[in-house]
């Protein structure tokens, strides 16, 4: 178990990488599911190597091997990282706990805070618009599903540029965004690695709204256009609080999105995207085997123990 227990630990730093590059090639719907698919698999693999170092470090202790019924010896001396192995991990994961709980915690209360300034006043097709000469506009999550826009975003826009946004915003609600971000943020909680996954997957769920916006309206250089100007506008008003897993228009890397909306996507080669993907896939297929192994053998490592010490009671010195 001591090797294979370490891999989903370190798949991680070769995963991010290579799936920030595939990202890039795929159309941004398959690029969000791909990203927070692999942040999930990598993030729960390594939690579980994590807890199984640990289990592996504390079944030495004697009054948890008593507790097991356990016969130590049979567990062997083990590595000399073992121990220490088992402390860090144990602090490893208390603290990935605690700050996923934090987050989670941070997250709610800011969705039940926006909420509540709205209190149980009907809105028109999701719509909420805010009396606020800063320019805003964001997809707020939760039952019910909101958009929210201010009258300095409204007022920044023509008619036709409002209804690209609306319809960006609206494809965050419909299509579940924030939970693609909130998977994004739960696996960067749990590994570090995977917070360089946040950026990209962030950008794909923008650049899928905007797509789902310019079939909406079936223009694409307006949307081009809406999506910038409102970027300009959110940009020089300043940031505007708004909850965590909300989504904006105006968030990412702007520039990029207007020329891809511009620009007809250039086919790629199949060569180099299949590469990614087998990589992809086999880093996902690495990191799970090997956690299910190392938790099978520390399971039959256990069975073991418990069995000899089982045998050594049945039997009496009158046999």
């Amino acid at each position: 178990m001591i090797y294979a227990v370490w891999l989903p630990l370190l798949v991680p730093l070769l995963a991010v990488p290579s799936a920030r590059r595939g990202a890039e090639l795929l159309p941004p719907r398959a690029a969000a599911w791909a990203l927070s698919g692999l942040a999930l698999v990598l993030a729960l693999s390594s939690t579980a190597a994590l807890a199984l170092l640990a289990l592996a470090g504390a079944l030495r202790l004697p009054f948890v091997a008593a507790l097991g019924h356990l016969s130590p010896h049979l567990l062997g001396d083990g590595s000399p990282a073992t121990l220490p192995g088992a402390v860090l991990a144990a602090l490893a994961l208390a603290g990935g706990g605690a700050l996923l709980l934090h987050r989670t915690r941070r997250h709610l209360r800011e969705l039940r805070t926006a909420h509540g300034q709205f209190g149980d006043e009907a809105t028109a097709g999701g719509l909420s618009v805010r009396h606020d000469g800063r320019p805003d506009a964001y997809a707020l999550p939760g039952r019910p599903g909101r958009i929210v826009v201010t009258t300095g975003m409204l007022r920044a826009l023509d008619a036709r540029e409002r209804e690209v946004l609306l319809a960006h915003e609206r494809a965050h609600l419909r299509c579940r965004h924030h939970l693609f971000l909130a998977a994004g943020e739960f696996a960067a909680a749990l590994h570090p690695a995977l917070r360089g996954l946040r950026a990209p997957l962030s950008y794909a769920l923008e650049r899928w709204a905007d797509e789902s916006a310019a079939r909406a309206t079936g223009d694409r250089a307006l949307t081009a256009r809406a999506v910038g100007r409102a970027a300009l506008a959110a940009h020089a008003a300043g940031p505007a609080p708004r909850p965590g897993l909300s989504l904006t228009a105006t968030a990412g890397p702007v520039p990029r999105r207007v020329t891809a909306l511009l620009n007809k996507p250039v086919p790629t080669g199949r060569l180099l995207p299949r590469a990614l993907a087998g990589l992809l896939l086999a880093c996902v297929a690495l990191s799970a085997t090997a956690s299910l192994e190392a938790a099978t053998d520390l399971h039959n490592g256990i069975e073991v123990a418990q069995g000899e010490t089982v045998h050594a009671t049945d039997h009496t010195p009158g046999d």
